[in-house]
């Protein structure tokens, strides 16, 4: 019966605080429920054993009640035909009969509460475990989209991390552009200051050249 001890602290167990402590619940659950299903098939075999003692001890009480039963009879026989000792002889048998019968009710008496125990117990072992698988079910179905909630975390921190790329991308990419600029403002800082009456000058220059050549242009042509 240490067995249905052990079943009975197993049902009254919470599974899912079991679970929680499994590094892999999935496994666990699997794990636990072969457990069981084994266990089951030495609550069968022992349930067995105590029905087949149930059957053997109501075939001995009906075996003693029919013979006390038969002692009777012979007992009537021998009283119709006028043989009171060979009656009394059947009716002291069917005493000695009848003192073993209520030992052997006892004994029927008890093996058949034993019986009813063992069924009512194993058909409760076979509904918890009924039960069980049904939640197993469950509890894969919620660990596999805790798993896939997981590695949804998981990319979700990849792209948090890669825009966080970007933006320090971004920020490098302005530090830069700022470098450049203040590059170029020293640069203008340092050129020598613009001349701006030298250009002009630079532009007439220009225009008198091009006159005295239009004029040497001509004379050539006057002396052809």
């Amino acid at each position: 019966m240490s067995i249905l001890a052990r079943f009975k602290d197993i049902m009254a167990s919470n599974i899912n605080a079991l679970l929680d402590k499994a590094e892999n619940p999935e496994k666990m659950i699997d794990q636990y429920l072969r457990n069981l299903n084994r266990d089951l098939g030495k609550v069968k075999a022992e349930t067995a054993s105590v029905m087949a003692e149930e059957q053997r001890s109501k075939r001995l009480l009906d075996e003693c009640i029919a013979d006390a039963e038969k002692m009777e009879r012979y007992a009537i026989k021998a009283l119709e035909a006028g043989n009171e000792d060979d009656a009394r002889k059947f009716l002291e048998r069917k005493t000695e009969i009848a003192s073993k019968q209520a030992g052997l009710q006892s004994a029927y008496d008890l093996a058949a509460s034993n019986a009813t125990q063992m069924r009512q117990m194993h058909d409760k072992l076979m509904n918890d475990i009924k039960e069980l698988e049904s939640r197993r079910s469950m509890l894969k179905a919620k660990w596999s989209v805790a798993k896939t909630q997981e590695r949804m975390n998981k990319i979700g921190a990849s792209v948090t991390d890669t825009n966080n790329t970007a933006s320090a991308f971004g920020r490098m990419e302005d530090k830069i552009n700022r470098a450049l600029d203040e590059a170029n403002a020293v640069a203008e800082l340092n050129a020598a200051p613009k001349d701006d009456l030298k250009d002009l000058a630079a532009k007439y220059d220009t225009q008198v050249g091009v006159e005295d050549e239009l004029a040497a242009l001509k004379e050539k042509l006057k002396n052809r």
